[in-house]
């Protein structure tokens, strides 16, 4: 039984060290370097390699090193291999000091200063209570809750909306298409956490800002996939939306002389909101496996049905 490691090398070291010390009847190996490959029963990867079944033929769960599973092809991989998204404190923890910055520089007017530091334009805006900016969160899997309680804090009146409808204290909470625009029309600030799959790919649409307030904001800390590029660009022409901080783009990076590059109301920040940290995702992998040889569920069990 053993467990391959296939991502980045300085992170494959640390957890390396960590199996021999805490789970040393589990062989730890490191892309390319599989063993037997006939033994392996876990694998982690970003990007699996091709041919998965073929490669490890005895494979029992393939965890991702993100928080997503969208780059994972479905339907190339075994109907009973487990799949498991990484759940992990740090990465969590990276996601809600992102958010908070994005939303608190949008409720700050910090684009609109920015613009005009540029002109060398000194000119103060009106500072509003956090308690009167209302801010929106699209997706309350683990992410979108802890950045919600974050927001909380911070004094701002927080919804969250997702398929399914959830009970979050302190939190206004909507579900489904037919209570996306009653949300939409009492968000300022407009926050995508939500996982790309088939039927969010895209959901960052004209529909969606024109239901929006005029002059909201948005920010997508999610996947480019959910933005449709044009619909986003007219919104902020037309005045629909104020400001936009992006942290992902379809592709990434981005193609030099593209309309986001230089565009005034546009903040990107090169897909670095929230990562894996190695500490504290190492402690979640083991507990995961201890859970996995007990016969308990999966943290970060992915449905496949729903493609998260």
């Amino acid at each position: 039984m053993a467990f391959v490691y296939k991502g980045e090398p300085r992170r494959g070291a640390l957890w390396a060290g960590h199996f021999a010390r805490r789970m040393p009847h589990v062989p730890f190996r490191i892309w390319p370097d599989t063993g037997d490959a006939a033994a392996v029963r876990f694998l982690c990867a970003w990007e699996p390699p091709a041919q998965i079944a073929e490669t490890f033929p005895q494979l029992e769960v393939l965890f991702s090193v993100g928080a997503g599973v969208d780059q994972f092809d479905f339907s190339a991989l075994p109907a009973d291999l487990a799949i498991v998204r990484m759940v992990e404190p740090g990465l969590t923890a990276c996601m809600c000091e992102y958010v908070s910055w994005a939303v608190l520089s949008l409720h700050r007017e910090m684009p609109a200063y920015l613009r005009q530091q540029r002109r060398s334009v000194w000119q103060e805006h009106p500072v509003r209570p956090a308690g009167t900016r209302r801010v929106g969160v699209m997706g309350m899997g683990a992410l979108g809750r802890a950045a919600l309680a974050q927001l909380r804090l911070l004094g701002f009146d927080c919804a969250g909306w997702s398929r399914s409808m959830h009970n979050v204290p302190g939190v206004r909470c909507f579900a489904g298409d037919a209570q996306l625009d009653e949300f939409l029309a009492a968000t300022d600030i407009l926050v995508c956490l939500l996982p790309l799959t088939p039927q969010t790919r895209g959901i960052l649409s004209r529909r969606v800002f024109d239901a929006l307030p005029e002059g909201a904001a948005l920010v997508n800390a999610a996947r480019g996939g959910h933005v449709v590029e044009d619909d986003l660009l007219s919104a902020l022409e037309r005045g629909r939306l104020s400001a936009a901080i992006l942290d992902v783009c379809e592709p990434e990076p981005l193609p030099q002389g593209h309309a986001f590059w230089d565009h005034p109301r546009i903040w990107l920040t090169p897909h670095v909101a929230a990562s894996t940290q190695a500490e504290t995702a190492i402690e979640s992998l083991l507990d995961n496996l201890r859970r996995h040889e007990a016969g308990l569920p999966l943290e970060g069990a992915v449905d496949r049905a729903r493609g998260y």
